[in-house]
């Protein structure tokens, strides 16, 4: 099973103590929670960004309008640009992933020494792509170099964080929402390339990850109210966007994650899946598990079978947003899923490494 990266929960220790006792001998890979400053995503670099003094708002264009799937409107904000006279290749932005993740992983260390999380579990990194916040919060005039000037900061991050955590234990994932509601005509306005521009960019993203480190992608339709912002048709869209990566990338992919909406457990939905193509070496993890939703986990999964065997399980996407007394069922449904599937633990519960 996977977990895609945000737990409510207090902090790191809490999010590896509690997730590593209920599913440890069922994980490959181990996020931190993205706690504090990271609870609502990528909120928090909207922040960075509006104190940044190379930023400003951009008062010529229209407040961006975020609603979700139903028409719902849950947010009205202002798009920033770069101030005038301000050169885009000089700017630095100091996007906080890099020390977040150095101090998680003194305690995933720690943990992992006494036994706590399972020998050969990885800890794993989300990141979001540049676009994430360029389409956000930048003015479609700024955008273009903003997501130059964002890249090589993430870059940096990146290059702190493998720098910090031994090739072995870590595990990258990249959270490739924005680009996924692009696809799907989400934002008013689009460039005619974007398909190219969003390939190029996932596989510069992933080329970047060091080949002994796990590299994998969620790919996301939102959640800020704990609904998607787009309701998928089926899976086509997630499928050609993996298809085309599998191409541009010149490394493997470790994983792949793509959502399932709560009411769709139906063939046509999955039918999309028998199109992946070359990822027989890749992870796929479907994000059919909700909450309170047992019977419906069971037939989303009877519903993927005919058309993706084998696959994992995972949420349809992180559970910041949920109450985080929903967090003990959410853990019981995962266990209860891979059990139905009659899957072996990854390693056993004492935690002797993976076994075969």
């Amino acid at each position: 099973m996977h977990l895609i990266g945000s737990v409510p929960l207090a902090d790191a220790e809490a999010v590896f103590r509690t997730v590593a006792a209920a599913l440890g001998p069922y994980l490959s890979r181990l996020p931190d929670g993205e706690t504090g400053e990271r609870r609502r995503w990528i909120f928090f670099q909207r922040l960075m960004l509006e104190k940044h003094p190379a930023v400003e708002v951009d008062p010529t264009v229209p407040l961006f309008a975020l609603r979700q799937w139903d028409g719902k409107l849950l947010r009205e904000m202002p798009l920033l640009r770069f101030r005038p006279g301000v050169d885009p290749d000089g700017v630095k932005f100091e996007t906080g992933y890099a020390p977040a993740a150095r101090a998680s992983y003194e305690s995933f260390r720690a943990l992992q020494a006494d036994g706590v999380i399972p020998a050969g579990v990885r800890f794993q990194v989300c990141l979001p792509t540049p676009m994430a916040s360029a389409y956000m919060y930048v003015s479609p005039k700024s955008r273009e170099a903003y997501i130059r000037a964002y890249e090589r900061a993430l870059r940096e991050a990146l290059d702190v964080v493998v720098s910090a955590v031994p090739a072995g234990l870590l595990a990258i994932q990249w959270d490739v929402c924005q680009e996924v509601l692009i696809y799907e005509g989400f934002f008013p306005d689009r460039p005619a390339d974007y398909k190219h521009q969003i390939v190029a960019e996932l596989a510069r993203l992933g080329d970047a990850v060091p080949d002994a480190v796990e590299v994998g992608y969620h790919l996301c339709y939102g959640s800020p109210a704990d609904e998607h912002l787009v309701m998928p048709r089926d899976m086509a869209i997630m499928v050609e966007m993996a298809d085309d990566l599998r191409q541009a990338l010149r490394r493997r992919i470790d994983f792949l994650h793509m959502p399932v909406p709560r009411n769709r457990d139906d063939a046509d939905y999955f039918r999309p899946l028998t199109r992946l193509e070359g990822f027989d070496d890749s992870a796929l993890y479907l994000g059919l598990i909700h909450h309170d939703d047992r019977e419906g986990d069971l037939r989303r999964i009877a519903a993927a079978r005919p058309f993706a065997s084998p696959f994992g399980v995972a949420a349809a996407c992180g559970w910041r947003r949920t109450d985080p007394h929903r967090v003990p069922g959410l853990l019981e449904s995962h266990r209860a899923a891979a059990e139905l599937l009659g899957v072996a633990p990854v390693r056993d519960p004492a935690g002797r490494g993976p076994r075969v």
